[in-house]
């Protein structure tokens, strides 16, 4: 298994997600060094926060450029983690700035539902819609911890690997070729978590 490069642009709880890959005996470092990012045969995008804020972020320290080319062009193993994987869509409804646009996709935010809360917080069943590496040998009933007020949807059915519902059905986790979202926590989400960043991990 290839060492986890987590990126840290300035938002994201990195700490747990390094905890979680230690807890699971993956090596990891964190890094906001450009050189880091270069060498990197496996990224992680984590994310707690606002669109705009992350990208502002991304883009004012040269990390774009550099994303681009190891998602696109070497198309090395990326998972993006909650804001990590909005960020990896054309745009949200959070914010006005461009996202990554690495999957066509669009953030966009909860409806006003009653008998919904906004943001969206705790534990849901995830049903796969169709196989990934990423999803290998999830155990049925598998449930994650979610924690957002806004929510992915592909363009595409392809690119879908897990829906989960709350008031609507949404995307849970996307794949599209080497690049890989998870709208919950992974690192908090116990034996399920473990179960996902270890298969990430043997990709």
């Amino acid at each position: 298994m290839s060492m986890i490069t987590v990126v840290n642009y300035g938002i994201g709880n990195l700490g747990s997600i390094q905890n979680m890959l230690k807890r699971i005996g993956v090596s990891s470092i964190v890094t906001n060094d450009l050189e880091d990012i270069s060498k990197a045969r496996k990224l992680l995008l984590p994310g707690v926060g606002s669109f705009d804020n992350a990208m502002a972020r991304i883009d004012s320290r040269g990390f774009r450029r550099i994303l681009d080319h190891k998602a696109l062009k070497e198309r090395i193993p990326i998972l993006g983690i909650c804001l990590g994987m909005q960020i990896m869509t054309r745009s949200s409804d959070e914010g006005k700035l461009s996202g990554l646009a690495w999957v066509p996709a669009s953030t966009i935010r909860f409806p006003a539902q009653p008998g919904t809360k906004v943001p969206h917080m705790g534990w849901n069943r995830v049903i796969p819609t169709r196989d990934s590496p990423l999803t290998k040998d999830l155990p049925d009933e598998s449930r994650f911890y979610f924690v957002h007020s806004y929510y992915v949807r592909v363009d595409s059915e392809e690119d879908s690997i897990l829906k989960t519902d709350y008031g609507i059905r949404f995307d849970a986790a996307i794949q599209r070729g080497n690049i890989f979202g998870a709208q919950f926590h992974p690192e908090k989400s116990h034996k399920f978590g473990m179960r996902l960043l270890m298969n990430f991990a043997r990709l």
